[in-house]
């Protein structure tokens, strides 16, 4: 199971393997029972995790940074229902640079939460990197204009009787 196929869903509680999607919702597997079911795109949202992205003091950073350096820390993970100061003295410890005023504590439960069930179901933990084979960075491409210039648009007609009735009297 790859990191890039993992969703949270609005409403529904704990992380989602996307099966499949559709033009009207998704398939998907709950990662904690492994049940498989559809879910409306009409009631919820999808949010894939590697575009998940947290506030911190300097730019934002993607979600999978912050698990990384969870991981990567000797402290003890603190229980998910623990109360917020004791999770912010763990993300001050792990990740100094969340800012605190916009990472609420509901926050820093589901990343607590959501990392317990990754390393649960052993999922790796990468974050999109936009490198080339040569090792180095890829730059954006450049778009070149076309050859033909620029299309020149017309303009289409009025929208209904009363824009009609305002340019017949050369009021704009």
């Amino acid at each position: 199971m790859d990191y890039n196929k993992i969703i949270s869903v609005t409403g529904l509680s704990g992380l989602y393997e996307l099966v499949t999607s559709k033009a009207d919702g998704a398939v998907v597997r709950s990662l904690e029972d492994k049940s498989t079911r559809f879910v409306s795109s009409r009631l919820h949202n999808f949010s894939h995790l590697e575009s998940i992205e947290v506030f911190t003091v300097t730019n934002n950073t993607n979600l999978a940074d912050v698990f990384t350096a969870m991981n990567n820390s000797s402290e003890k993970l603190p229980d998910a229902k623990a109360e917020g100061k004791e999770l912010k003295s763990y993300f001050e410890k792990v990740y100094p640079d969340l800012d605190f005023d916009r990472v609420y504590a509901s926050d820093m439960k589901k990343m607590i939460k959501w990392l317990g069930i990754l390393k649960d179901n052993k999922i790796d933990i990468a974050a999109k990197t936009t490198e080339n084979e040569e090792g180095g960075e890829e730059k954006p491409k450049t778009i070149k204009p076309s050859k033909k210039g620029i299309t020149p648009v017309r303009e289409g007609k009025p929208v209904n009787s009363t824009t009609r009735k305002i340019e017949s009297r050369g009021v704009k």
